[in-house]
């Protein structure tokens, strides 16, 4: 029997990468999975693809949060899992060099946005729902040329432990998983040429105890085990790394 039967999740995110993966294993465990993204035609494909529920939301946008607030709860009701994925780079630069809408950029959906989709959803979720961040192992490094990205996900970590605490209470759980190098499209939307791209994963790959990048399925399966109320029942409030043992 697939463990998710009869329950509903919202994958933030979910028409490519991480997000598109965990839609993937959760619909194979038996979930009914509603998908966001900003890009319509991008969203609609993925759902296609996944049989996932597509709705167009941009987590940075507090206004798009709340109309996905009411049209689940209007057509769904509740929510068990509620997987908060959705996040960008931004351009890497330095801190002297920083622009301001790259920073506000990332910090609005990166934090701002993730903080009021869990904020606005938390009267949707069951009691004993689960709730994942996909956070960084970023969130406890300091790499030159990332402090945004890098703040952004160390911010993210840190609701999300009080989060846990707030929501105990109903046996709500929350937890966060930090992929180390992975292979999805992110880079690409970083502002980074071919060549530079390369040169990036051959170092974290040489940088990588395993010697090898992790997958969006490495992740997607973490995110699946958190969300199992047997599986994972007592598991709140922690951060799961998936890294090939790059921070050891």
């Amino acid at each position: 029997m697939n463990k998710f039967n009869n329950k509903l999740a919202i994958v933030t995110g979910g028409n490519s990468g991480i997000g598109y993966a965990t839609a993937k294993e959760l619909i194979a465990e038996g979930a009914k999975v509603i998908i966001t993204g900003r890009r319509k035609d991008a969203v609609d494909k993925a759902a296609e693809e996944l049989g996932a529920i597509p709705f167009v939301a941009d987590q940075g946008k507090l206004e798009d949060i709340d109309v996905l607030k009411k049209e689940v709860e209007d057509r769904y009701g509740k929510v068990d899992i509620l997987f908060i994925n959705a996040g960008i780079t931004g351009t890497l630069t330095s801190i002297e060099n920083m622009d301001i809408s790259n920073f506000d950029s990332v910090m609005d959906i990166n934090f701002r946005g993730a903080y009021f989709t869990l904020s606005k959803l938390i009267p949707l979720l069951n009691d004993g729902a689960s709730v994942v961040f996909l956070s960084s192992i970023v969130a406890s490094t300091h790499y030159p040329n990332s402090s945004a990205y890098q703040a952004s996900k160390a911010a993210l970590n840190s609701i999300a432990k009080t989060a846990a605490a707030e929501l105990a209470s109903r046996k709500i759980r929350v937890n966060m998983v930090s992929p180390g190098p992975t292979k999805t499209e992110i880079m690409n939307k970083a502002g980074l040429d071919d060549i530079t791209l390369q040169n990036i994963q051959e170092r974290l790959i040489n940088d990588i105890p395993l010697k090898k990048m992790g997958t969006s399925e490495d992740v997607a399966k973490l995110v699946a085990y958190l969300s199992d109320d047997n599986q994972a029942s007592f598991i709140t409030g922690t951060e799961i790394i998936v890294d090939g043992g790059m921070v050891l």
